[in-house]
């Protein structure tokens, strides 16, 4: 089936650079989408292309998101355009959802069992708290706690090892948190438990050391899709590319100027330099923003392209048109809220 027919079937609207992205099915691909782009879209209706119109099975096709609200809004989407038949053959999951997989790949085929993982998020708290106290002699405040979890996150998914890299990190309230970090990984491993971001640690490990394991996943998925790939975190980006090697087809979907997680280790660079990491890769643009009004539009852009490490796209509106950008002046942080 030609794209054109499939559009027809499926009564599916595209503009030209929508159109380019959904036929890209083969090879390394990063796709630069602005906001109102219609990117989920773009990203369902290619999956659909790929299924309906080029006949490619639908379990060989693996869809990574953000969040696990986001995945499944994704299969919802699919279903309601092309049918919950297909929709259920497709996985759509987060990159923590395929390291779980990963891991229970690995007991089952060595017969091994991995750490027990901390799903309460109460339970690091908890430890966290207790490992503080011990240190410090004094007691940690939620804020403190919630600064070391995200500290701890930042360490795992940047894959930061060096004791000198480890200082470097600041934590609000915590003047030693290498030391915290030291207590608190050789606490999980005398207890045999792994928090979240353990899991992207250890699928890591097990793609890089347990070939059998590698090769069951590159069998078993030839075609990799990537939503949000300005959130995807450095480890992520390393899963991905371990996982991808074989078939090359790896579909990225992303834009470095939306990445507001750096703080959680989300990896925008990655985007930057993706045709170092895949030679043969396209870089494709969808620059139409749908959603907002010229006005909008215009005022972002040219906010944008103050930042000089970017990919040299240019948001552009549908000429619809709304009331002038006003500024609004505040006295304090509690005002702008």
């Amino acid at each position: 089936m030609t794209l054109t027919q499939f559009l027809h079937t499926y009564h599916l609207t595209l503009n030209p650079q929508q159109q380019r992205a959904v036929q890209a099915l083969d090879g390394p691909v990063l796709l630069l989408a602005v906001p109102g782009s219609g990117k989920t879209t773009v990203l369902v209706s290619r999956i659909g292309y790929m299924v309906l119109g080029c006949g490619i099975p639908p379990e060989s096709i693996l869809t990574m998101t953000y969040t696990v609200s986001a995945a499944r809004d994704m299969r919802q989407r699919f279903a309601s355009m092309f049918g919950a038949e297909v929709a259920q053959r497709l996985e759509f999951r987060t990159i923590n959802g395929v390291c779980s997989r990963i891991i229970s790949c690995y007991e089952h085929i060595t017969g091994r069992k991995a750490y027990t993982l901390m799903e309460q998020t109460s339970q690091q708290s908890a430890l966290i708290g207790t490992l503080y106290h011990r240190l410090t002699g004094e007691y940690a405040t939620e804020s403190t706690i919630k600064a070391i979890q995200t500290a701890i996150t930042y360490v795992k998914n940047q894959m930061i090892t060096s004791e000198q890299e480890l200082e470097q990190v600041e934590v609000e309230g915590m003047t030693n948190f290498p030391a915290l970090y030291h207590a608190y990984t050789q606490a999980l491993q005398q207890q045999q438990k792994m928090d979240y971001d353990d899991q992207l640690v250890y699928a890591r490990k097990i793609l890089m050391r347990c070939p059998p394991v590698l090769r069951q996943f590159q069998a078993r998925y030839r075609y990799f899709c990537v939503d949000e790939a300005q959130d995807t975190s450095k480890i992520q980006h390393a899963i991905i590319s371990l996982l991808t090697k074989n078939s090359g087809n790896l579909f990225m979907v992303g834009a470095e100027a939306q990445n507001i997680y750096g703080f959680r280790a989300a990896y925008p660079q990655a985007l930057l330099h993706f045709q170092e990491s895949y030679p043969r890769a396209q870089v494709l643009y969808m620059e139409t923003n749908y959603r907002s009004t010229q006005e909008i539009v215009s005022a972002a852009q040219g906010f944008i392209e103050k930042n000089p490490n970017r990919h040299p796209k240019h948001m552009v509106s549908t000429g619809r048109t709304g009331p002038r950008i006003r500024k609004a002046m505040v006295q304090n942080r509690a005002s702008q809220y």
